[in-house]
């Protein structure tokens, strides 16, 4: 178990409260094909609606696997991976990323790879943002989910009872317990002028910041790096019009 699972699957840190709010799912079946970033395949992504309580989850092949911290594991750098029986489903951030974001607590996601005998999967990486994701799900809109009686249910989110920190290398991420949605992100490349050192810092004080300020952030990577990367595997269908090149 990585220090980051560990910190976050202890239930002493973490209290799980109603928001006042119900439970959505999407309102129809989404589409999309395209490109996937590491293995260059092309992959197709179908989201369908899905029972309160149910929550996100993949389905590929045969297996069902949880959008959870709990199948999370680093099968292979700059992407999050989720696996379960022997089964993985790659680069899903950017896709979860929009569900979270947008409101959509329940939902079946279905992969179908263009090579029917793997058994990992990747999700397309399209711009190398979570903006078209955001598009195809405000375009069908969202419904309340209902359980398999026809009840509606809470929406719970967790509330952390005291601070935790987790780090690794030169990276490091702290979450304080606060009534509100308050995130602080910074980066420093100093090896590249054009990034070199930021900082952001927000309330999501509304239901369209996501979907306005973070889903169009893209994938960013390094032009010395890409060699490397491409030695390792990585990256055989990234190109710029799927991630931001800085040298």
């Amino acid at each position: 178990m990585t220090l980051r699972n560990a910190a976050f699957k202890s239930t002493a840190l973490i209290s799980w409260i109603s928001t006042g709010k119900q439970q959505h799912t999407i309102s129809n079946c989404i589409e999309k094909t395209g490109i996937t970033l590491h293995s260059g395949k092309k992959t197709t992504v179908r989201l369908w609606p899905e029972v309160a309580g149910k929550g996100r989850y993949f389905e590929f092949g045969a297996n069902l696997i949880p959008a959870s911290i709990e199948y999370a594991e680093e099968v292979s750098p700059l992407c999050t991976t989720v696996c379960r029986d022997g089964w993985s489903v790659r680069t899903v951030e950017h896709l979860l990323s929009a569900l979270e974001g947008s409101g959509v607590d329940n939902c079946c996601i279905e992969i179908v790879s263009s090579d029917h005998h793997d058994t990992s999967a990747e999700v397309p990486i399209f711009d190398g943002s979570a903006r078209e994701w955001v598009e195809a799900i405000e375009q069908v809109g969202l419904t309340v989910a209902m359980d398999s009686n026809g009840r509606s249910c809470d929406k719970l989110a967790p509330y952390l009872t005291q601070p935790v920190h987790v780090s690794k290398g030169d990276s490091v991420i702290a979450a304080f317990p606060s009534k509100e949605t308050n995130i602080s992100y910074g980066i420093n490349f100093p090896q590249v002028p054009a990034i070199g050192l930021q900082w952001f810092s927000s309330v999501f004080d509304t239901d369209s910041y996501y979907s306005k300020q973070i889903a169009p952030s893209r994938t960013f990577c390094i032009y010395e790096e890409v060699e490397k990367m491409r030695g390792a595997g990585l990256i055989k269908g990234g190109s710029a019009e799927n991630a931001v090149v800085f040298r």
